[in-house]
């Protein structure tokens, strides 16, 4: 009886003590993972405006598990599960994020948010400059997202499981996510908390990969300008009728994808436009508002039931195996590029094709000035990030629309 009183006063720690063994001490880890995620954000290790609230959002959910009044298990945050309509709308009023997750994270709107915000940052003359070498770098900065595949195929997940998770090695959240929920959706929210765990790694793991296949003498490499080739200064109508151009194109190609292809290019749009206003709008409270909901949720979701799915090991590996891959392609393209260009070519450029803008072209400088500080690699390196987020977009596309149609 007395343990009973106490279970009704205290619920969150006799839930704790009375759940089975493998879900108790998996809502103990993730209460600790949830805290260690807080103090690497706040040391800078991992970008903190994501972090902070999403190891908050992990440490409480698993700590506010209650009674509900059937007598199972349950929270006043999230149910991701519910299907049915009439259940739905029951539980928006009850779940106090319920309606946030349903009406924005579940059907993408806000990963389209990001996105938005990720287009009111690029400047496309990086990648005008030098069009066919950015492109280059960036397919050869998308090989986890191809080759992962067979490895998780042979790993035992199926086709549409292996294309969500491989994802990863683009490094953009976003993509991850809207492929996740549209192909694999019974797996999404695993896979976008791992993608999203992992994207530090782009800005703490990438300069330790740079210098292992990069020589110092090669990461110094100061590239000397072409005399005969005249500097182009790119207007911003030319600017905003490529980003126009680009939109329609892609739309036309994958339409299934078309959501991220406009989220985007109206970012670009507006920033080449002299919208001023609405890029301050889109580009401040919208993204950082956005991103910090969207770690909120991630932390949310982790709820211990939700994750003890057999195949969260699996993905953990994939992911990190997709990202290492992609790194590793993107420093081959760019010793292609410094062969073909006879030597005059910083081979670490290539990473900065992996699409996690601007973390990699920062990284990639970063480590060029640590050996030669009067080597400017930053605008080449740009040109490949953002040709990375395109052509992550187009590998999105081509996954979500071409996966479903093979049996």
């Amino acid at each position: 009886m007395e343990t009973e009183v106490i279970g009704k006063l205290f619920q969150g720690f006799y839930t704790l003590a009375t759940s089975e063994p493998i879900i108790g001490f998996t809502r103990a880890s993730l209460i600790v993972l949830g805290m260690l995620l807080i103090y690497l954000g706040k040391k800078g290790v991992l970008e903190a405006m994501l972090m902070i609230p999403m190891g908050l959002g992990m440490s409480t959910i698993n700590a506010g598990i209650m009674l509900m009044p059937d007598g199972s298990h349950g929270n006043l945050f999230v149910d991701p599960l519910i299907s049915d309509t009439e259940g739905l709308m029951n539980i928006m009023q009850i779940d106090f994020l319920q309606p946030i997750y349903t009406l924005t994270f579940s059907n993408g709107l806000i990963a389209c948010f990001v996105f938005m915000g990720i287009g009111t940052m690029l400047d496309v003359s990086y990648l005008m400059r030098m069009p066919l070498t950015s492109i280059f770098l960036a397919f050869c900065a998308e090989l986890g997202t191809f080759l992962t595949i067979p490895i998780a195929l042979a790993m035992g997940l199926d086709l549409k499981e292996s294309a969500s998770i491989a994802m990863v090695g683009g490094a953009d959240g976003p993509m991850v996510l809207f492929t996740s929920l549209t192909l694999a959706k019974h797996l999404f929210v695993p896979i976008t908390v791992v993608a999203y765990l992992y994207l530090g790694l782009t800005y703490g793991g990438y300069p330790y990969l740079i210098r292992l296949l990069v020589p110092a003498k090669l990461r110094g490499i100061k590239m000397t300008p072409d005399p005969n080739k005249v500097t182009r200064v790119y207007s911003a109508s030319s600017k905003l009728w490529l980003s126009v151009i680009l939109c329609v194109i892609l739309s036309l190609l994958f339409p299934v994808a078309s959501p991220l292809f406009f989220s985007l290019f109206i970012g670009i749009a507006v920033r080449e436009s002299g919208l001023t206003k609405i890029r301050e709008f889109i580009e401040g409270p919208l993204l950082y508002g956005s991103t910090f909901m969207l770690g909120l949720l991630l932390g949310i979701l982790c709820e211990a039931h939700l994750l003890l799915n057999p195949k969260i090991l699996l993905l953990l590996v994939l992911g990190i195996v997709s990202l290492f891959i992609s790194g590793v392609g993107g420093i081959m393209g760019g010793y292609i590029m410094y062969f073909i260009k006879k030597g005059n070519f910083n081979p670490t450029i290539g990473i900065a094709g992996v699409s996690c803008v601007p973390s990699t072209a920062k990284v990639v400088q970063k480590e060029v000035s640590k050996v030669n500080p009067s080597s400017l690699v930053l605008p080449e390196a740009l040109g490949a990030n953002i040709s990375g987020v395109i052509t992550t977009a187009i590998i999105t596309g081509l996954y979500v629309t071409l996966i479903p149609l093979l049996k």
